[in-house]
């Protein structure tokens, strides 16, 4: 199997929650000694201040670049301006509740983003096989699962909800690209993601938000969708393992193995929260209440990782428990960076600090 070491990673959507985590992880945990350009548009959940700290620790090393996928002249004059010899494409609408309201801009990043960006790739690169596509994808896909089975990679796709759809659109380009063109590509689809710099408007983190605040909890029907949770910094050490010694055009699953029900996990951060912060449980989880149901919502995903593992000797390093431990106390920690961007004082920090369209 061939190691792939790239000198130039062009990173995409690297100031969101799950990108973010992976430039970390790869200027911080591993022998990567090249050069990691940050191309994000900075929407409203994309936070350079997730990465303040490496501009500092890492100097020329770590670029940010302010730009939009879905615009051909940002992709191409990034691809110009430094020798990208790998791309990680995370750049993507992610928020099914907001697809679902407003699903224009998840067709527009989501597969024209895509596609304008495998477009400029071509361009760049040309005929040149020591180079890599990675695409990040989702597990939803697949659709929903019944009580019991688990996606695996030839999982026929059923998407349920326009953001799911539009990540189906985005891999199936992706993999077109390869098999017409040529072009050198990995693609991985994942689980429900956790950890340190999530966007609070996702489960975990807006539960903690709403815990502290003393706000209710919102869980959806009777709370009994299955989720499959995978933490982030276990994500972000698989995707490098793909990207260094995946096969090129194969899909990957990543998942947690860590099924729970949405009312299980509440509870549970209810009854853990209580413990750190000393206080009756019972106060947290009778701020539980259920409301009407999201339209089109999945009964259950579940990840079958065992590809992966196999081929590539990928492992998760923590438990659901220890994860979540180590998530909760983040944010205890961290309330000035959920104030920053959860408030206009992170946007009026954006507006003058990078140019805007």
């Amino acid at each position: 199997m061939l190691l792939l070491n790239p000198n130039t990673l062009l990173v995409t959507g690297g100031a969101g929650f799950i990108g973010s985590n992976f430039i970390r992880h790869v200027l911080t945990k591993t022998n990567f000694l090249g050069q990691i350009i940050n191309f994000d548009k900075l929407t409203y959940a994309g936070n350079p201040l997730s990465l303040a700290d490496l501009s500092q620790a890492f100097g020329e090393r770590y670029v940010f670049v302010k730009g939009d996928i879905a615009e051909a002249a940002d992709v191409e004059a990034v691809l110009k301006s430094y020798p990208v010899d790998a791309i990680v494409h995370f750049a993507a609408e992610s928020h099914v509740d907001r697809s679902i309201y407003g699903p224009d801009e998840f067709v527009r990043t989501n597969i024209l983003g895509t596609y304008t960006l495998l477009q400029a790739a071509r361009k760049a690169w040309g005929e040149r096989k020591d180079v890599l596509f990675h695409h990040v994808s989702t597990d939803e896909v697949f659709g929903s699962l019944g009580d019991t089975g688990k996606f695996v990679e030839t999982t026929p796709y059923d998407p349920r909800s326009p953001y799911s759809a539009s990540k189906a659109s985005s891999d199936h380009l992706v993999k077109a690209w390869h098999h017409t063109y040529g072009l050198p590509v990995t693609l991985s689809n994942c689980s429900n993601n956790y950890g340190p710099y999530h966007f609070p408007e996702k489960l975990i983190p807006l539960m903690i938000g709403n815990l502290l605040a003393g706000k209710v909890l919102p869980v959806y029907g009777d709370g009994l969708n299955v989720r499959d949770w995978l933490y982030v910094e276990d994500h972000a050490s698989a995707i490098w393992a793909i990207v260094q010694r995946g096969r090129v055009g194969e899909t990957y699953n990543v998942g947690g193995e860590n099924e729970w029900t949405n009312i299980d996990l509440v509870k549970f951060l209810c009854q853990r929260l209580a413990e750190v912060q000393r206080h009756d449980p019972h106060d947290y989880l009778k701020l539980i209440s259920y409301v009407k149901d999201r339209p089109g919502h999945d009964h259950r995903y579940a990840i079958d990782c065992s590809k992966l593992k196999a081929e590539l000797g990928w492992e998760q390093s923590v438990t659901f428990e220890q994860g979540l431990e180590t998530t909760i106390r983040w944010y205890l920690a961290n309330q000035k960076w959920v104030s920053q961007v959860t408030t206009g004082e992170y946007r009026q920090w954006v507006e003058k600090n990078y140019q805007t369209r």
